[in-house]
Order: C-alpha cells, then structure tokens, then sequence
C-alpha cells in the first residue's frame, strides 16, 4: 500500500505515513494501490484501475437520523450504535446511569456536531449522507 499524499510504501495497518504524517487514505498525489503519479481529479489511476476518491456507496447512514438519534435518545447511546460504534454506545449508557440522568448531555452534544457535520462518518469510515 502507498501514501496517497507522498507516495511512500505504507504498511496497510498504518494510522499515518511515518514520512509525511497523513492519514492512511487522504490525500490524492499518488495511487494508494501502486503509487503511481495522479491528477488530483482523477477518477482512476492510470496505471492500474483502481479507484482514487471513495464514493458514498449505497446504505449509508443518514446525517439527519444520526443527529435526532444523538439529541433524543442520545444519553442511551442510540445514535452510536447506528453509527456502528458499539463501544462508545455502551459508555454512553454506563455514563447516563452513574451520573443519574446529567451524562445525556455528552449524547445531545454528539447530536448536535453530527447535525453540523462536525461529526461526518460512520464506525466504518464512510460519509454520512445527507
């Protein structure tokens, strides 16, 4: 796997390049299959056919369901386990029965950010749709 910003070679459980510091997957100077020179509009890489900029695909979770999930049902964590987040989900509920009600206020925020799109992905990394 290779940088798309640098065109380093990467390892596939990278977080970050080690040589420039972006994030697996961002940036669209190189093929992130072959490393390969890339226009920045282009759809495929010439080289080898790979797609260059992720597409929203089918079944993507809704902004809007998201945000209302996180501002009425957000201290049950409801919002978080659309979202494919189960762990935060859980936190979610744990912290609203320990603080008797007060931690719903972490869902609400949550709520809101997703709503102005602080908070634009899924558990999987794919872009919430509007």
């Amino acid at each position: 796997m290779f940088c798309k910003n640098c065109g380093n070679q990467i390892d596939p459980n990278a977080a970050v390049c080690v040589k420039c510091g972006v994030g697996a997957g961002q940036g669209f100077n190189f093929c992130p299959n072959c490393g390969a020179n890339t226009v920045p509009n282009a759809a495929v890489c010439v080289k080898c056919g790979v797609p260059l900029h992720s597409t929203p695909a089918a079944g993507n979770k809704s902004k809007l369901t998201a945000g209302l999930l996180g501002i009425f049902l957000g201290g049950l964590g409801v919002h978080n386990f659309y979202l494919g987040r189960t762990g935060i989900g859980i936190a979610q509920i744990a912290v609203t029965l320990i603080t008797c009600g007060a931690g719903a206020i972490w869902g609400f925020i949550e709520g809101i950010l997703i709503l102005c799109g602080k908070i634009d992905k899924d558990a999987k990394g794919n872009l919430l749709t509007d």
